[in-house]
């Protein structure tokens, strides 16, 4: 329903979310993996990788302190259920260079998040790339 008041639910889920990007793109991988369950799993690239200590080790390999840049994200669809939530976001990456910032990946985050006492934590993070346009030969 359009216009309708925004919950404290959503406004946690939302926060969880906002802090994923900022917290991966300021290397603070401590506050970063505890947004996640124990069991959580992230799906990226065909890999799939369960529960917060093989998923703090897989980031902190894919995001090296030279790697790191910054997460902008909007368009966020968030559904809070009983006991669960689904989040749709876009996001775009981009990484400082001499040349200025330069875009490194633009695709959707599609996230279950589950309550655990005044917060949420992703249950599962998928990330999605956006790739070219079907039969689009890069022209």
């Amino acid at each position: 329903m359009w216009g309708r008041f925004v919950g404290d639910d959503e406004d946690q889920v939302r926060r969880t979310l906002a802090g994923y990007c900022q917290y991966l793109d300021d290397g603070d991988f401590d506050r970063w993996v505890d947004l996640f369950t124990e069991d959580a799993r992230l799906l990226f690239a065909g890999r799939t990788t369960v529960g917060r200590p093989a998923i703090r080790s897989y980031m902190e390999q894919v995001q090296p302190p030279e790697g790191r840049g910054k997460h902008i994200t909007s368009n966020i669809l968030v559904d809070v259920g009983v006991g669960s939530a689904t989040a749709h976001t876009d996001y775009l990456f981009v990484r400082p260079t001499a040349r200025g910032l330069v875009p490194i990946a633009t695709g959707r985050y599609h996230d279950e998040l589950v309550p655990d006492g005044d917060r949420w934590r992703f249950r599962q993070r998928e990330i999605t790339l956006l790739g070219p346009p079907a039969g689009d030969a890069g022209d």
